[in-house]
């Protein structure tokens, strides 16, 4: 993992979505089977076919160390395409998560694996091996087109995602924001509020509409 990945992955999800700009959330209602664990790491995509994982299969292939297995389905559904199984691979090729736009099950077992495994649904109904998918290439998850290579943040909070060219700049910002939140929360804890410092009194002392 790069050391700006590292950064950010301890940054955590709504740190680096804010700070890059309200772009990348990967908005889906996300089932965190690892509670606590933070990380981020370079996108390794699997377009699988309908109902079907023979493409995560063939995703070990190719899966490298520190990188964030991002699998989904061009219609997603609760069929599990990732379990014990799969996932002890994942894990052996140093995987740094999982994020599956389907469901996944063993789920005891896969809660006490070291990387992140974030989930659609949760369902013993297994997957067909019928149709290849394909792996590497640009998917869409909750709005989100995520590329290979492209950075992934996984933690409680859900995921999010930051273009492999943009990391850089977006590890600037999320030292930037941090800054500014120690010092706004030095300011809390003096006893200030935010509605005061961040003018809202004085709006709505002019008359403004309130709800």
């Amino acid at each position: 993992m790069s050391p700006e990945a590292a950064e950010l992955g301890r940054a955590g999800v709504a740190t680096v979505y804010e700070a890059y700009g309200r772009r990348g959330l990967i908005e889906e209602s996300w089932d965190a089977v690892t509670p606590g664990r933070r990380t981020a790491g370079p996108a390794c995509t699997v377009l699988c076919g309908p109902g079907d994982n023979r493409a995560v299969h063939e995703a070990m292939d190719v899966l490298r160390p520190g990188e964030i297995l991002v699998v989904t389905l061009a219609e997603p559904e609760p069929v599990a395409v990732i379990g014990d199984l799969l996932a002890t691979q994942a894990a052996v090729r140093g995987a740094a998560g999982l994020l599956v736009n389907a469901a996944v099950r063993d789920t005891a077992e896969l809660a006490g694996l070291q990387m992140a495994v974030h989930t659609r649904w949760r369902n013993a109904r297994g997957a067909g091996k019928e149709h290849r998918g394909r792996v590497n290439v640009p998917v869409r998850v909750g709005g989100t087109l995520i590329e290979p290579g492209d950075l992934v943040v996984l933690d409680d909070d859900g995921a999010t995602a930051v273009r492999a060219a943009d990391v850089p700049e977006a590890a600037r910002a999320v030292r930037a924001r941090i800054a500014n939140e120690a010092a706004l929360r030095a300011r809390w804890q003096n006893g200030e509020i935010s509605y005061d410092v961040y003018g809202l009194r004085a709006q709505d002392s002019e008359g403004s509409v309130t709800a």
